[in-house]
């Protein structure tokens, strides 16, 4: 069974939207306004080095997969991992060759299912509305977070805000960073069934 990790940018009041620049977002580009260090993203090394998919959300697979193939310097190994695209919308058709085998799953019950039979763990990248959606499902086993030193107000969300009892997270390790970014990566514990 693999290890489900979603990895992501994260503002401290828990925004994950357009860390990157992507159009349409108030604020876009956030990660950008620190000062670059280099040591900070050496986790995003690690996990090309480690993992044995990529899965993704149907609008972070169609902003990812404009990018990322052309830039083979920099994901080699994203680009040629299998990928798992969660969508109950997206046709076989809107599939970008190239770009390694892409599997589409509708359910996530079909999620689950990856997770028992793939080997090495797979990594959940952007797509907040999917992550919100596994870790409420409880399938989420690792988060890998670069916490950036700023409160973004609006903007897509990386837990969602359901009721649901109480969830202890195992920090298994962390460094904060010059520039203000913190690294904290915790491994997820079962619900507290006494809440």
């Amino acid at each position: 069974m693999s290890r489900l990790i979603y990895t992501a940018f994260v503002s401290l009041d828990g925004v994950v939207e357009a860390p990157g620049g992507e159009p349409g977002y108030r604020n876009t580009g956030w990660t950008f306004a620190v000062d670059f260090d280099e040591d900070v993203y050496s986790i995003k090394a690690r996990e090309q080095d480690e993992a044995g998919a990529m899965m993704l959300g149907r609008v972070s697979y169609q902003a990812f997969s404009a990018v990322w193939p052309q830039r083979d310097d920099e994901f080699p190994r994203y680009n040629a991992m299998p990928k798992y695209v969660v969508s109950t919308t997206l046709a076989e058709s809107d599939l970008v060759e190239g770009w390694g085998t892409t599997t589409i799953l509708r359910t996530l019950d079909e999620v689950a299912a990856v997770k028992e039979a793939e080997p090495a763990p797979i990594l959940v990248h952007g797509s907040a509305t999917l992550a919100r959606n596994l870790s409420d499902a409880g399938l989420i086993d690792r988060y890998h977070l670069l916490v950036f030193p700023f409160v973004l107000g609006a903007g897509k969300r990386m837990w969602s805000e359901t009721d649901k009892p109480r969830q202890k997270l195992e920090l298994v390790e962390s460094e904060a960073y010059p520039n203000g970014v913190q690294k904290l990566i915790y491994d997820v514990g079962g619900f507290d069934p006494g809440v």
